[in-house]
């Protein structure tokens, strides 16, 4: 009986151990969390399932032309995951314009395209991504909403 008790108790000490570990780390990756993170690209990181997406776009295009998207993929640890075979879209809102943009793979854990968009204040970025075998994941952004990396870091740089 006593056995029971003791593997009782260890198994409900586990339990609320996983739960606390889980509600740390939905905590570390929230956008908030993310904002104050240097990504290493220069852009801005989002959480996306298993994955953490990081957008890059120009910061400084004043008037709406083809400019760069690129989109870079990490494992919640930071590790390159690679984008071969992944396919993925970017629909950015700028002021009163609307852009689709299509991603291609382009380099060990990255997808670029480009699109007609102009950097303003107020932009926002809906990037989904579908790896091979994978369900496509979905990250919202908001690129030009926080101040630039100190390395000054844009999509023009890659």
């Amino acid at each position: 009986m006593k056995f029971r008790k003791i593997l009782s108790t260890t198994v409900a000490a586990s339990v609320a151990s996983l739960f606390a570990l889980a509600s740390i780390n939905a905590r570390a990756h929230t956008d908030e969390y993310l904002d104050t993170q240097q990504a290493p690209n220069g852009g801005q990181l989002r959480m996306a399932g298993m994955y953490h997406f990081e957008l890059v776009v120009d910061r400084d295009s004043k008037e709406a032309k083809n400019n760069p998207v690129i989109v870079f993929v990490t494992d919640h640890a930071g590790t390159k995951v690679s984008t071969a075979g992944a396919k993925g879209t970017v629909t950015i809102l700028a002021g009163k314009t609307k852009a689709a943009v299509n991603l291609a793979p382009d380099g060990d854990n990255r997808l670029k395209g480009s699109g007609i968009y102009a950097s303003t204040p107020d932009m926002k970025a809906i990037v989904s991504i579908t790896l091979p075998d994978k369900s496509p994941e979905q990250a919202r952004f908001t690129p030009l909403a926080r101040p630039a990396v100190a390395d000054g870091h844009s999509a023009h740089s890659h």
